[in-house]
Formats: C-alpha cells, structure tokens, sequence
C-alpha cells in the first residue's frame, strides 16, 4: 500500500462577485469548533476582503506584515505578490518549526478570476507540489443572480468569468437559496449540470455549509473519489447543453492502447487546450494491471498508473472533458479510436519496418550495438504498465533487449552477414 499523502490539502474557493465567498471564509475564521489548522489565502485586491473587524477582535499575533493568525488557529494572508512565494513561505516556516503543520489551505480569489492559472501553480512549481496538493476547486454561486451573470455577453476575446467558475468546479455551492422558488432551484442546477456534470451541488443559505464540504474533499485526488464514489464520471450527460460551455462524457468497457490514447491527449492538450478547460479520467490501458488517472486544467496534465485494478472491480475507461465549443462527436470519435482492436494490433505489426532476424544495431548505454530482431511486439511482465515494445533483440553478446520505439534514433537497420562465394 502506498503511504498516505502528508502535504496540506489546497482547496480554491471561486465564485462571481457577491456570490457569498467572504461570507462563507468569516464563518471559517469565526468556528472555533473545527479545530483544524486553517492558512486562508486571500488573492485579491478588491475594498471587500476578509472582514477587518473580525480579524482585529480574533486576530492572536501578528505573524509577517502580510499574515495575520487568529485565535482558533486559522491564518490570513492578503496575497501581493506571487502565490508560488506565498506557499514557500509557509512550508518553510512549518520546517522550521515557527508554523504548526497546516490541516489545509483555502485560497479565495477575485470574483472576476480565471481559477485556471491558480490551479495550475500545484501542477508546474516542484517546491509547491512536494509540500501541498490541490484538493479541489470549489465554485460559490449565487441562485438568485447566476443565469443573469451565466448570459452576460462580453466583448470578443473576453471571456465570461461565471462560466468559466462553474466549468473549472470540483464542488458548487449554491447559495442563497432562501432568496429563489424551488423551480428556480431545480432550473439553476439543470443548467449547472449541463455545463459540468461531475461537479457536486450542495445547496445552502447565508454560505453556511461545514467546513468538511468545503475543506479536504479529494476532489482532484481521483483515487479516492473513485473510491467514494463508484458512479463518479458516470454520467448520461442527457442535459440540454448551456451555450458555448458544455461537459462530454465517455465510457468505454474495451482496454485502450497507451500509445494512441497518449497522441490523443496531447493532441487535445496542444490543440485544442485553450478551449479544454478541464479534463478527467481513469482509464482501462490494455497490458496494464493497474488504473491510469489523470486530470488537466486547460493544457497542464498530470496523470499516471495507479493501484491495481481490484478482483470483481468493472474494468472500464471514464473520461470527461469541461469545455467551451466541444464538438461532442469528434471527441468521442477520437476516443473510440484509442479502443485496442485487432484491426489496429494487425496495423500496428504491419507498419513494423524490421522483420525477426533482421539484422539491427541499437543505441544503448554503450553507443550503437549490433543485433538481431528475436520478437515483434513484445511486452514481459518487467516493462513499464501499458507499454509495448515494436521490437525484441538479442545482441551479439547474447543479451536480451527491447526497443522503445521504431524509430532510427533508438533501432536501425544493421549490416547483413557476408555470404561465401
């Protein structure tokens, strides 16, 4: 079993201006009951923030000039400057002992901001990614005012920050439910759907929901959702699509091949990233014992084989993309073709340049080795999950190898034995 995870859970509380997202952060700072230890983010630069009244009555000592801590042990801190500087300096302070190991931090930004650019800070800085782990987007929306703010036209090239919130959302709190009928209720949450069908709705009045729901969710540690949830990524998706922004899921019974699945997803990532604001998934590689998970915000992946599937578990590929002008065909077209048939097997043998006993030379650790192709094909239980090699060679020194890829840079043709007159 592998360890549990130790770096402090992140979560990235979003939401459109007014939709309750302080609110919610000063009941956090005001509960001296969860006892847990909470760095409260603020990354904004806006006249209403974190309430100046509540932080002078609770706040126990004045940390750093940006950093205030209160007394049941939260910690506030007005970003103004990079987050990535903001994070080391916790993790550095908990190192040294001055800061006592952080149960989770809750970053609240801008009601005008993209999350995707907060989000992806987990994913490219090696020092933020040793100490915290991003636990979830979690998006606040106001019920009374979100279809107004859902249908608000921008100006070419802007885009719609309420959309946006709501696609990029592990988790949606829909707020200020006392303020709306249970019609509009169920009519919001229809629209919600349609836009982003993995996403979790709880509904609540005044933000107040328990920390639990907001704090430490797993939502973007898929192994534990998928635990928790058995049905996650299971949607029909049969909702009528909200304009531009739509979600798209897939489900596929039959193992995929790694290498076409791997194009495929670069290919979305470099092509079509912009537009792909969020995509997940665990899927069913063919060759491999063990589940492949990944998540991506627009075009940042991070992905890769999990524990072992598990005796009686369905064996099946789940995949949903978030996005805005998704072609939901050609996405499940292109998905279907990663399905390993025979046909491709049959293409994949085919388009082999060498044949066995071809003669080879191989770029090893000691330089361009002669040998001779022994199998096509080829996979033995020491490979990486999922991979398989085009070639097997037996080197002239009798050692066994295998080809990565056939490709001049790793296999090329060798010289053929002379033969007597």
């Amino acid at each position: 079993m592998v360890a549990d995870d130790t770096r402090v859970p992140v979560t990235i509380l979003t939401g459109y201006l007014g939709s309750g997202k302080t609110t919610l952060v000063n009941h956090i700072l005001s509960d001296k009951t969860h006892g847990k230890k909470i760095a409260i983010i603020e990354n904004e630069f806006g006249d209403v923030g974190i309430d100046d009244a509540l932080m002078a009555k609770n706040s126990k000592e004045q940390v750093e000039e940006e950093i205030i801590e209160m007394m049941n042990g939260c910690i506030c801190c007005t970003v103004r400057q990079d987050l990535v500087v903001v994070l080391r300096k916790f993790s550095e302070r908990m190192k040294q002992g001055k800061l006592k190991k952080l149960d989770a931090v809750l970053i609240e930004t801008t009601g005008m901001a993209d999350p995707a650019p907060v989000a992806q800070t987990f994913f490219v800085d090696d020092e933020v990614k040793e100490n915290f782990r991003l636990d979830g987007i979690v998006t606040l929306i106001d019920a009374k005012h979100v279809e107004q703010h859902l249908d608000e036209e921008k100006a070419e090239g802007q885009e719609n920050e309420a959309v946006e919130q709501v696609a990029f959302a592990d988790r949606m709190i829909l707020n200020k439910t006392d303020l709306v009928t249970e019609t509009d209720l169920d009519r919001v949450e229809k629209r919600l759907k349609s836009m982003n069908s993995s996403a979790s709705i709880i509904r609540t009045e005044r933000s107040k929901v328990s920390v639990d729901n907001v704090l430490d969710i797993h939502a973007f540690d898929l192994k534990k959702t998928v635990e928790m949830d058995p049905e996650f990524l299971n949607t029909e998706n049969e909702h009528e699509h909200d304009s531009t922004v739509s979600s798209v899921s897939v489900i596929e019974k039959r193992p995929l091949d790694l290498d076409a699945i791997q194009r495929w997803i670069n290919y979305l990532l470099t092509q079509r990233g912009t537009d792909l604001y969020r995509m997940k998934g665990v899927l069913n590689v063919a060759k491999s014992d063990e589940r492949f998970m990944f998540q991506a915000v627009h075009m940042i992946f991070n992905g890769n084989f999990d524990e072992p599937w598990q005796p009686g578990e369905t064996r099946e590929s789940r995949f949903v993309f978030i996005g805005k002008n998704l072609d939901h065909d050609e996405l499940k077209r292109g998905f279907e073709k990663c399905v390993l048939t025979p046909e491709i097997e049959a293409r994949k043998l085919a388009e082999l340049r060498f044949d066995i006993g071809d003669p080879v030379e191989c770029n090893t650790s000691n330089g361009w080795v002669a040998g001779v192709v022994s199998g096509r094909m080829y996979r033995d239980d020491f490979m990486p999950p999922g991979l398989v090699a085009p070639y097997q060679v037996e080197l002239n020194d009798g050692t066994m190898i295998w080809a990565p890829e056939d490709d001049d840079d790793f296999i090329r043709a060798g010289k053929k034995a002379k033969t007597s007159a």
